[in-house]
């Protein structure tokens, strides 16, 4: 009996907006803007029949079609502040797909601020992800490396531990992190789930979640100025991988000129 593969899509979200390191998703690390390392394992994965950059930019979309995704329309001003949810532009794209009769089953959330996310890191989240068909998503997480029964909530002059458990009489807040119950925090590089979720649960993880355990640098996220400083060090002393790109740099000389260079 032959079973059907889901047609999958990837989304690439590169908003122009950026505050905190200006321009960041056409930035050039190691030669390339950001963006191109998330198409380009997107496509070279084999996992997805379509990678659609969605930009609300015609310049990131210029881009993003040089290194192999499509652009079949930038999204409008009011899905791409800084504060506008995932959900808003994922179901406004399947819809805007739909209405041109192309319709998926899976898609897939590649953030451009996961540079270090390789092919392979896609084929295993899309084997663990296929394997289990009853699930509404998959999503990436890694071991938290700041416990929140160490946090707390400051209230006036007074403050209060965000999560007041204990370890018999010892409350989390006092325990050796050794001792405290495993927990994992979610990453930007990688999430999947069935186009139903979104469209009939307006939202993009569901109910049923399956964790997908990112490995290395799988799961570094590129936000701040001393990140992007971490990646090129990283980069520098060879101690992290990018997706292989045999294209030559794009470059956008008005753009880059105005670059701030490291070193």
């Amino acid at each position: 009996m032959t079973t059907h593969k889901p047609r999958t899509i990837a989304f690439i979200p590169a908003r122009s907006g950026s505050k905190r390191v200006p321009n960041k998703n056409i930035r050039h690390l190691n030669g390339h803007p950001l963006l191109a390392y998330s198409i380009r394992a997107a496509i070279d994965s084999g996992v997805f029949d379509a990678v659609i950059c969605a930009t609300d930019s015609e310049q990131h979309a210029a881009v993003a079609r040089y290194y192999g995704a499509e652009v079949p329309f930038l999204r409008t001003g009011e899905i791409s502040g800084d504060k506008s949810p995932d959900i808003e532009w994922v179901i406004w794209i399947l819809d805007r797909l739909k209405q041109s009769g192309r319709e998926f089953d899976v898609f897939s959330i590649l953030r451009p601020t996961s540079p270090f996310r390789l092919p392979q890191t896609i084929q295993r989240a899309w084997e663990v992800f296929s394997k289990d068909p009853a699930t509404d998503s998959l999503r990436a997480v890694e071991k938290c490396k700041q416990h929140p029964g160490k946090m707390w909530v400051i209230s006036g002059k007074r403050m209060l531990p965000l999560m007041p458990f204990s370890n018999g009489e010892t409350p989390w807040h006092s325990s050796q992190y050794a001792a405290l119950p495993e927990v994992y925090a979610q990453n930007a590089s990688l999430e999947i789930a069935w186009t139903k979720v979104p469209l009939e649960q307006n939202s993009i993880a569901g109910e049923t979640i399956i964790p997908f355990v990112s490995q290395g640098l799988e799961g570094f996220d590129i936000n701040e100025p001393e990140d992007w400083w971490m990646a090129e060090w990283l980069l520098a002393n060879q101690d992290a991988k990018l997706p292989s790109i045999t294209l030559s740099p794009y470059i956008n000389t008005e753009q880059y000129n105005k670059e701030p260079k490291s070193g």
